[in-house]
């Protein structure tokens, strides 16, 4: 089935909702609270952000936000694919979908954060992948053994 990756600026779907919210229970489940860095919805309609959602039919599978730190760099949150579609490819859609909208946004770099639990292996691959690497803490982040930092030029 085709994906269909759309700009949400509203995130007023319930089906949204319900994704973003297993997102932060997974979160919660892997990590001490304050190393939980997921942003929630009310968070995700920060006019800073641009959110992304993917589609197969009328079933959301993936999410992607960019958040702008400054004129020139940008951070990737909410990626996050549903559990009965990973190994699809459709976290790699997500993830060119954003380095292509990063570029056209005139971003120079783009970061993330993402877990170091065994869990979160195949994400710090795929990103690994298209070219990000390891780096320190950006934006208001600190030091934290249960983040991973990474970082690209765009």
């Amino acid at each position: 089935m085709a994906l269909d990756i759309r700009l949400d600026k509203h995130l007023t779907d319930p089906r949204i909702a319900a994704f973003l919210q297993q997102h932060l229970d997974d979160m919660h489940r892997t990590s001490p609270p304050e190393s939980v860095h997921a942003l929630d919805l009310q968070a995700l309609r920060d006019p800073a952000i641009h959110f992304w959602t993917a589609w197969q039919g009328e079933q959301i599978v993936g999410t992607v936000a960019l958040k702008r730190l400054d004129a020139e760099h940008a951070e990737l949150k909410s990626m996050r694919c549903s559990a009965e579609v990973r190994g699809q490819g459709i976290g790699r859609a997500l993830l060119v979908h954003a380095l292509a909208q990063a570029r056209e946004l005139g971003f120079q770099r783009l970061s993330l954060e993402t877990g170091t639990h065994a869990e979160f292996i195949p994400a710090q691959t795929l990103y690994r992948s298209h070219g990000f690497q390891d780096c320190g803490p950006f934006g208001s982040y600190g030091l934290d053994p249960h983040s991973c930092f990474m970082s690209m030029a765009l």
